[in-house]
């Protein structure tokens, strides 16, 4: 049986997105060549949220994010 990891995604604003994007991409091919598995969540974390919602993360955050064994962030900015 193979290991999965629980990562969440934070892949932000600017060009963070489209590096989170690939960089999962390139997270799911080491998966795939060594045997584990990933189980990824998306969180729109960043300075769009806080431009669009005033919030820079809300309460639950640190709660929420603590039940991943990993955060894989992009780029925040604004």
């Amino acid at each position: 049986m193979s290991k999965t990891y629980k990562i969440a995604v934070v892949g932000g604003d600017g060009t963070g997105p489209e590096v989170a994007c690939e960089g999962v991409q390139v997270l799911n091919a080491a998966a795939s060549k060594y045997g584990f598995k990933l189980d990824c969540t998306d969180f729109d974390f960043g300075g769009d949220r806080y431009l669009a919602t005033g919030e820079v993360l809300p309460d639950s955050a640190s709660r929420d994010l603590a039940q991943f064994d990993a955060i894989f962030l992009g780029a925040i900015g604004h």
